[in-house]
């Protein structure tokens, strides 16, 4: 234990403690722009600085360890001084269009010149401008409101490996951009939407498709559905000042009908679709011993990372589609057929915590019905900014439930949403389908929480199943590299089954989430999905009606010919250096 004092009070922290941890300890903030709670400090902004007796200059605390004796001020004329002088410099070479801006309001520049009491700026201001990057379907940059705090590329490289984004130049000519400056949209970009999340301005954010779903609604010859992904009832809340991990699943239900949606549906039902397809198809993989071990699908941002990276893996991907996926191909055949709805009409909106998926519905070979499966995504974000813009206050909603067809699920649903979920909700009906019998103790608490690879067996009548679960693409670079070493070196993977999730804790950490999240939010997110699970009926796959039921009256059975058509899919080779494809597999 460290003893030191900040302020003049005194305190005892761990060894290795930042000044910055520190200072928060004993009762005071001080101010950072590029530090981040999940990220490795990088002292980038430079606002953090303190003073430390006996040393000369100033010190930035987020990259300075607190030492035994160490007598720190964070708050004196000068220091207060020169974090003003950094951020109205910052201030200088930032597009100033703040009411209209994505982030007003929540962005961090923004807070701190307020802190500060920064109401003018004396500096000569920088006007050029950049050009804005719209080459992916899924995100803007817009380096005009880059403060080069290097979140996003921090992001990129150190948790998600993709390293799509770098720091180039130097001076006054120093940009963050891809690769060539060629833009997202042909790089090696997975489209996850980290770097957004990360981002404390406005320089990332959603390619927004609010305004063709606003047209939609108020066209009169369109019937509009909608979808809303697992993990979006236990992170919308936070939008409309609820505490992270307040489930509104109830409350979403009612604010989509008040949006004017002709059908409010769920993709829960689709996550257990999902499952009948996988776990039949884990089944008869087992059966067989090819292609093993299965691994899971339902993240568009890893199946775009395998795709670039680990493309050798394509055999092994599952080739169920993600439920968002199944539900858009069934939303325009099964339940335009059960309501008597011509296709062409129907408008399949999907509400998700993720930037990928609008880079997914996009995908050509998504197309199952005859249309574009899925039309439009809208972020958590987006259809928080649609409810405000309504003037529905999400709090004061009562609690309802979704339509039906579509719209029934188990707990194995809900808890696709946070990493570890799918592989619980396959174990669940796999058991069963590989038994006939229920699986009795259906809490697979090994699967479960933030540690970044994990591991559990389960027996099923004799069969050993060892399984493996990661978040985040840099912990799946980990894992699918070790399972590639030894299908090389042994001609078998020691694992069966896998689960991969891009996004750090699965889809409640998505690109598409609340500004300001970290893991601690997410961690509680991730909670509130499995007390939801808890909480109902019917807790595995097998046991929705509405599955059931969509098998009887229109699919057949799980894996036939026309679950295959509508419900699986097929993946590409990919370039590493543009992302373009080579090859279908």
């Amino acid at each position: 234990m460290i003893k030191a004092k900040i302020n003049n009070v005194d305190i005892e922290a761990p060894e290795g403690t930042s000044i910055l941890a520190g200072a928060h300890m004993a009762g005071f903030k001080i101010p950072t722009l590029c530090n981040h709670p999940d990220l490795v400090p990088g002292g980038q902004c430079g606002i953090c600085v303190v003073e430390i007796d006996g040393i000369p200059g100033f010190k930035r605390s987020c990259m300075t360890p607190l030492a035994q004796g160490m007598n720190i001020r964070t708050n004196t004329p000068k220091l207060m001084n020169a974090r003003k002088e950094l951020v109205e410099l910052i201030l200088a070479n930032h597009d100033t269009d703040c009411l209209t801006c994505i982030r007003s309001q929540s962005c961090e520049l923004q807070t701190l010149a307020a802190l500060l009491g920064i109401n003018a700026i004396e500096y000569h201001r920088f006007e050029e401008k950049l050009p804005i990057d719209r080459s992916s379907v899924s995100i803007v940059r817009d380096p005009n409101k880059c403060i080069f705090c290097g979140r996003c590329v921090k992001v990129c490289s150190d948790i998600q490996t993709v390293n799509a984004l770098a720091i180039n130049n130097r001076g006054v000519n120093t940009v963050i951009s891809t690769a060539f400056d060629a833009g997202l949209g042909n790089s090696v970009c997975i489209n996850c939407g980290q770097c957004v999340v990360h981002c404390p301005v406005g320089a990332l954010y959603e390619n927004s498709q609010v305004d063709k779903v606003w047209e939609a609604l108020n066209d009169p010859d369109k019937f509009v559905v909608v979808q809303e992904a697992p993990a979006v009832r236990a992170i919308l809340g936070e939008e409309f000042g609820m505490s992270p991990g307040s489930l509104v699943t109830g409350k979403m239900h009612a604010a989509l009908r008040r949006l004017n949606f002709d059908a409010v549906l769920d993709t829960n039902f689709a996550a257990d679709l999902t499952i009948m397809e996988e776990g039949t198809e884990l089944v008869s993989r087992l059966k067989s011993g090819e292609n093993l071990p299965l691994i899971t699908s339902c993240s568009p941002g890893w199946i775009k990372f395998m795709e670039e990276f680990f493309h050798d893996m394509i055999p092994h991907m599952s080739t169920a589609k993600s439920p968002q996926q199944m539900f858009g191909a069934l939303a325009k055949t099964y339940y335009a057929e059960a309501k008597g709805i011509a296709p062409e009409k129907i408008v399949s909106v999907s509400i998700m915590p993720c930037t990928a998926k609008k880079y997914e519905c996009s995908r050509p070979e998504m197309r199952a019905s005859g249309y574009q499966d899925v039309d439009y995504v809208l972020t958590t974000r987006e259809i928080a900014r649609m409810l405000k813009e309504a003037g529905i206050d999400l709090k004061e909603m009562p609690e309802e439930q979704p339509d039906p067809i579509m719209g029934d699920y188990t707990g194995a649903g809900t808890i696709f949403g946070a990493t570890g979920g799918v592989m619980e909700a396959a174990l669940r009906s796999g058991y069963f389908l590989v038994t006939g019998r229920e699986l009795e103790d259906i809490d697979i608490t090994p699967v479960r929480g933030l540690k970044g690879i994990k591991e559990a067996e389960i027996d099923i009548d004799g069969i050993k199943l060892k399984v493996a679960v990661a978040h985040s693409a840099g912990q799946a670079r980990k894992l699918i590299e070790k399972v590639s070493e030894q299908l090389k070196n042994e001609g078998k993977s020691e694992y069966q089954f896998i689960e991969v999730m891009a996004c750090p804790g699965g889809c409640v950490g998505g690109g598409g989430q609340s500004w300001g999240s970290n893991m601690a939010k997410i961690g509680r997110r991730g909670e509130a999905l499995y007390a939801e699970d808890k909480s109902l009926p019917h807790r595995r796959s097998h046991e929705n009606p509405e599955v059931n039921a969509v098998y009887e009256k229109f699919l057949g059975k799980p894996n036939g010919e026309k679950a295959h058509k509508l419900l699986h899919t097929h993946y590409y080779k990919r370039s590493t250096v543009d992302g373009k494809i080579l090859q279908e597999n």
